[in-house]
């Protein structure tokens, strides 16, 4: 038995992730942003990082401010293992004008919400 077999469905938690990005109204980002993340729950990407539900919540909003009308998508499928999920996404305009695209790497906790997510902006680097 592998760990996929008794772990709570990853879609559903990576689908609450993505409601609680794009979500504007700040009290209702904070009650999906404690839905999806644990209580001890960490952002990390290279221009910010937040620890708790709310400090995540906050920095959404901050997003949402410096992008105003702008929208976060998942752009592949979920790849998952052993507690571990990682997706791509991209940022963008409603014309569909991308303003950034990457990869976020998590921990699912054994609860079924995020413990963990580390984003990276922009494609691989390639090999030198």
């Amino acid at each position: 038995m592998t760990d996929t077999d008794t772990t709570p469905d990853v879609t559903a938690t990576v689908d609450a992730y993505f409601a609680m990005l794009n979500e504007t109204d700040h009290a209702r980002r904070d009650e999906l942003a404690a839905a999806a993340w644990t209580d001890e729950g960490y952002y990390v990407d290279p221009l910010t990082d937040a620890r708790g539900a709310k400090a995540i919540s906050a920095m959404v909003g901050g997003a949402h401010a410096q992008f105003p009308g702008q929208h976060f998508a998942r752009t592949s499928g979920i790849d998952s293992h052993h507690g571990l999920v990682r997706f791509a996404w991209e940022l963008a305009a409603d014309d569909g004008t991308v303003t950034v695209a990457g990869l976020d790497v998590g921990i699912v906790a054994a609860d079924g919400r995020l413990s963990r997510i580390a984003g990276f902006f922009g494609p691989l680097p390639d090999v030198a």
